[in-house]
């Protein structure tokens, strides 16, 4: 007999985060962590961040909860003190040395928790040159190379938004990150600082491509390799109504229906000779320009050759496939990304909102048993 669902929300159900509010690659970690079920407790800072949207509609703190406490006060660094006790991980973006200034850095964490696993999220690290320096996601996928692969030939690199610094290179290796050293919490009874630096994460990610550039099937530039641009079937192009289709059909017979379909199938015999890639880009961009992305989409509906249309944000919820499998969700009144991935006995779901800052102050209180987060009466 099939096993039923486990009790909860997600495999993470019972595991307890504190999340030191900031903004960009540490929030989305959290709420990562909080949709695979750990109860995630925001700890707000009065007044909001410096950076950042309407809490009523920001994703990335939906399945958490919300405390406000001032870190440069007296009582601030001993309430996080007190949640720490109790907690197993806990996630923080600031410089380095910041956490440790305000009362709350690992050392402080460690003596008060000795299994917690302490996650610090920068884009430098935590030590070397540039460590103390500002930054944001353009600056750290630069130094690591990654920037310099994305884009055309003859142009500037494109600005891939923050997903492949913040969000890639830095909250999934975060995530990773904690959730190995909880493991090992838990085996051995001994909690570690992880430190998840974007620099390093964004350069991990590329290491198919180092490998390819040592064995000099990778050329360092840009739009003249198989996977970034350079080869005319694995592409975007322009159809007649401005839209655009993304090819991809690498494998031979993949290909075979893509030209057949396309209407170039005996015009080049060898998709490998490079000396005539230019004239079959030219000749792929003809055609695509002759019809509408819908019409193309129909064309290559159904097929193995790896051909889709280009969707905009707004308009991928409503892609047949995606609807079918609910990759995107509705809750609030708000469309967003389903969390991922799925797990078949401990399935994961948007249970909350955005948690609102300070709004879950006495449920924390009472759940974690630390009654010091209530406010003092007044007489």
């Amino acid at each position: 007999m099939a096993k039923g669902p486990t009790p909860g929300h997600g495999p993470l159900t019972g595991v307890r985060v504190v999340e030191l509010a900031g903004i960009g690659p540490g929030p989305f970690a959290a709420m990562l962590l909080a949709d695979l079920g750990a109860d995630v407790v925001r700890v707000d800072r009065p007044g909001g961040a410096g950076l950042g949207i309407d809490p009523a509609h920001d994703l990335t703190n939906r399945n958490k909860r919300s405390v406000v406490l001032d870190l440069k006060s007296d009582e601030g660094p001993a309430r996080v003190l007190d949640l720490v006790e109790r907690a197993d991980i806990l996630v923080e973006g600031y410089r380095p040395g910041v956490a440790e200034r305000l009362g709350v850095g690992p050392d402080a964490c460690l003596a008060r928790n000795p299994k917690l696993v302490f996650g610090r999220m920068t884009g430098w690290g935590q030590d070397g040159p540039l460590a103390d320096r500002a930054g944001h996601d353009i600056a750290y996928i630069a130094l690591t190379g990654t920037l310099s692969m994305i884009g055309g030939p003859d142009e500037p690199p494109t600005v891939p938004a923050n997903l492949i610094g913040d969000y890639a290179g830095g909250s999934l290796y975060l995530v990773v990150g904690v959730l190995a050293a909880l493991q090992h919490a838990r085996a051995h009874g001994e909690g570690q600082v992880v430190d998840a630096a974007i620099v390093d994460g964004a350069a991990h990610l590329a290491t198919m491509i180092h490998g390819m550039l040592a064995a000099g099937s990778w050329q360092d530039r840009r739009g003249a390799n198989l996977l970034d641009g350079g080869c005319p079937f694995y592409g975007t192009y322009a159809t007649s109504d401005g839209g655009h289709m993304a090819v991809g059909p690498l494998e031979g017979r993949f290909y075979a229906e893509f030209a057949r379909l396309l209407g170039i199938a005996d015009a080049f015999p060898d998709r490998w000779d490079l000396a005539r890639w230019d004239e079959l880009r030219a000749a792929v961009t003809e055609r695509f320009l002759t019809r509408t992305r819908a019409e193309w989409t129909e064309v290559f509906a159904g097929t193995d050759a790896c051909v889709a249309p280009v969707l905009s944000l707004t308009e991928a919820p409503y892609h047949p496939h995606l609807a079918a499998r609910s990759t995107f969700v509705e809750h609030g009144g708000r469309t967003q990304p389903a969390p991922a991935p799925r797990f078949s006995a401990t399935p994961v779901s948007v249970r909350t909102g955005p948690a609102l800052p300070g709004a879950d102050t006495e449920a924390v209180a009472a759940d974690w048993d630390v009654p010091g987060l209530r406010p003092t009466p007044r007489d």
